[in-house]
């Protein structure tokens, strides 16, 4: 697994230095410095960039492109633009949609703030859209160009187009909810209920506060500041420029995470950590320069109290855990935040205690659920960082309330699933606690699999998944990747996951699949967890657990034929049908 996880840590480490060289350009190196700090300890990145997920690589390029508009505006130089129009191609083609959502702060800022007769920016821009459309658009078109019967099934699609794909469940369906091929029945616009309630309130809720809002009240209190007090500079000055560009990024990607009705989940949230921590970074870092004027001291006084107040908010979300540190930040940033204002002299050794002691206090509550979060082993599908959250849900306490009604309506009936080998799942063991589900189930990863985790096979299956191994090209099939993949994981051997993803990909076809097992290609057929494709029957993978309209889906006919065709024992608490015996 270090081959997966170590270029997430790298990618982190190396979006934290282009944070710094960015601000660094234009400002202090202490801008710089608590630009960086300020990312590196946000709770949601301390825990996808470690994670197995392409968010890591999404915020690396999308911050190299903010690294190169930079540049561009210092010049005007249409290479650089190109070039940061180019990153936010190569973001695309890590997470689709997501990362155009900088686009419209990169536009904007260059339009207002690039040197040079509008004509020419404008005409700039056309060449960075060019440029955007080829670095985004090659594997696209790649893609489609080849005959859908020379390449896999594209994935999470409804018609195996990668058009459908990033415009549909990877694209606007984020936003309206309307999402073929979505997790349960139906898909359409109820998608919103189940993926927690949306608002303008969203990134400050119980799914997503923990994760990245500690330091947002103070970051809106400086954009706006830090904006309205550059009103008479001129058109090009770089401190409006940068907020401008950063806020941008922060405004427009949380009104999309605030609002959207799909599938958006609490660690998307760390695509804001790039720009809070530049925002933060140069707010303090300019305002602290003028800290002699009332208007500088109230507006850090503010921004100190406001980060305290929430910090103590988040903090007593988790009650039980270090419950000694929220009354602590509170009291002691309240104080702090009133010497700021009252002392107009802050200068000196006194200056510098007080700016020190301020930038721990903001930073403390963030810094100990990042500990929390890389002290902590984390798997499924949802991770959430934090002390307290739901075993692959986000959020302290469990899932979100439409989380928790879709999980009683997906997990197959009669699913258990523990922990390994059989034993009773942990609570906390993937970060947090497991959610309440109904009587007998929970969340966590079994045997089988659960709902959003791998399977966790017995010591006895993973011998049987191995012995005489490679005589087949797969040693197992099942229903979904989160449950293939844990039985992959544990024997290092190919497992088929039937239906993609959500096990609601119609491939491998019945037809297809049955001409495997009558060549013997295929050693067994586990059943149980039922991934996203799955409901009802001894494989959990029936006619309920289809995601296109409530039809029948192709995992259910595939579990359903061999269900029938094959006879089963149980392994490790698991169904399992040996494919080359009868049939």
């Amino acid at each position: 697994s270090w081959s997966i996880l170590v270029p997430q840590a790298l990618e982190g480490v190396a979006s934290v230095a282009v944070l710094h060289a960015t601000v660094r350009r234009w400002f202090r190196p202490g801008a710089a410095l608590i630009a960086g700090a300020a990312m590196a300890l946000t709770p949601v990145a301390a825990l996808m960039f470690r994670f197995n997920n392409p968010d890591a690589l999404l915020v690396l390029c999308l911050t190299l492109g903010a690294y190169s508009m930079v540049r561009a505006l210092e010049a005007g130089r249409t290479r650089w633009l190109i070039l940061a129009f180019s990153f936010v191609g190569f973001g695309f083609l890590s997470k689709m949609l997501q990362a155009f959502l900088v686009l419209p702060a990169f536009g904007l800022v260059y339009l207002l703030a690039a040197p040079g007769r509008l004509g020419r920016r404008l005409g700039q821009l056309v060449w960075a859209g060019v440029a955007l459309l080829v670095s985004a658009g090659w594997w696209v078109a790649i893609v489609e160009l080849i005959p859908a019967s020379a390449r896999p099934y594209v994935g999470g699609s409804a018609n195996n187009s990668v058009l459908d794909l990033l415009f549909g469940y990877n694209g606007f369906g984020r936003l309206t909810g309307n999402e073929t091929g979505s997790v349960g029945v139906g898909g359409g616009g109820q998608a919103g209920s189940r993926w927690g309630a949306t608002g303008w309130g969203r990134l400050f809720g119980s799914e997503m506060g923990g994760q990245v809002s500690w330091l947002l009240p103070a970051t809106l209190i400086l954009l706006v500041a830090g904006i309205a007090a550059r009103g008479r500079a001129p058109r090009t000055d770089r401190t409006r420029a940068a907020l401008v560009l950063w806020g941008g990024w922060l405004v427009v990607t949380g009104i999309v995470f605030s609002l959207g009705q799909g599938i958006i989940h609490p660690y998307y949230t760390v695509a804001l950590a790039p720009a809070i921590g530049a925002i933060v970074g140069i707010g303090v870092s300019t305002w602290w320069r003028r800290r002699s004027q009332l208007l500088a001291r109230a507006i850090l006084g503010a921004s100190l109290a406001g980060t305290a107040a929430w910090s103590y908010t988040l903090l007593n979300r988790t009650p039980d855990w270090v419950s000694w540190l929220s009354g602590l930040l509170l009291v002691a940033g309240l104080a702090l935040a009133a010497a700021i204002l009252a002392i107009p002299r802050l200068r000196g050794p006194l200056g510098a205690a007080v700016g020190a002691s301020a930038l721990v206090i903001a930073l403390a509550g963030p810094a100990a659920y990042s500990l929390s979060t890389a002290a902590t082993s984390y798997g499924g599908a949802i991770p959430s960082a934090g002390p307290a959250s739901g075993v692959g849900f986000g959020g302290p306490g469990g899932p979100p309330g439409g989380l928790r009604q879709f999980a009683r309506r997906a997990i197959p009936p009669g699913l258990n699933a523990p922990g390994a080998a059989g034993q009773p799942a942990r609570p906390g063991g993937f970060g947090g606690q497991v959610p309440q589900l109904p009587a007998g189930r929970t969340g966590g990863g079994g045997p089988a699999g659960g709902l959003l985790n791998g399977s966790k096979p017995s010591t006895e299956l993973v011998a049987l998944l191995q012995a005489n191994a490679g005589s087949y090209t797969w040693v197992a099939a099942s229903v979904g990747s989160n449950q293939a993949a844990g039985y992959q994981l544990a024997t290092g051997k190919p497992v088929m996951a039937i239906g993609g993803f959500n096990g609601s990909d119609p491939t491998p076809t019945l037809a297809q699949f049955k001409q495997y097992v009558a060549a013997g290609r295929i050693h067994y057929f586990i059943s149980g967890g039922g991934a996203f494709g799955g409901g009802g029957g001894p494989g959990g993978a029936g006619p309920g657990g289809a995601a296109r309209g409530g039809t029948s889906s192709t995992s259910a006919s595939i579990s359903s034929w061999v269900t029938s065709t094959f006879s089963s024992k149980t392994v490790g608490r698991v169904t399992v049908y040996d494919l080359t015996r009868g049939g």
